[in-house]
């Protein structure tokens, strides 16, 4: 089966750190491209990072640069997002997606063909 799932999400104190995975099954991410997105209450989904299969470039939100980064274990199929100094604002549900083309920027959101259920990160203040 073709599914990418989410995992890691939880309950952290603003300052702290959490690190999410996203497992591929079904396919190789040595050959698609993987995102991180995140989706507040009432807001639009933002992209948060991405990760090249070919070179392992990385592309980041402005909102989160300096404190997230994206990598990736081939051995594993998994793709992590460590997340530092977390912020209230960073609250949200996380997403992983894949996306065969191999964009040099942070894609958008329909460009990606497959998506996880997502894990919720929560961040008091």
């Amino acid at each position: 089966q073709v599914q990418l799932v989410e995992s890691g999400g939880g309950l952290v104190q603003a300052g702290q750190s959490l690190t999410l995975s996203c497992g591929a099954s079904g396919f190789t991410i040595q050959s698609w491209n993987i995102g991180w997105f995140r989706q507040a209450p009432g807001k639009a989904r933002e992209g948060v990072a991405y990760i090249k299969s070919d070179d392992g470039s990385t592309y980041y939100g402005n909102s989160v640069k300096g404190r997230f980064t994206i990598s990736k274990n081939n051995a594993k199929n998994t793709v992590y997002l460590q997340m530092n100094s977390l912020k209230p604002e960073d609250t949200a549900v996380y997403y992983c997606a894949r996306i065969y083309y191999d964009a040099t920027y942070l894609p958008n959101p329909n460009e990606y063909d497959l998506w996880g259920q997502g894990t919720q990160v929560t961040v008091s203040s």
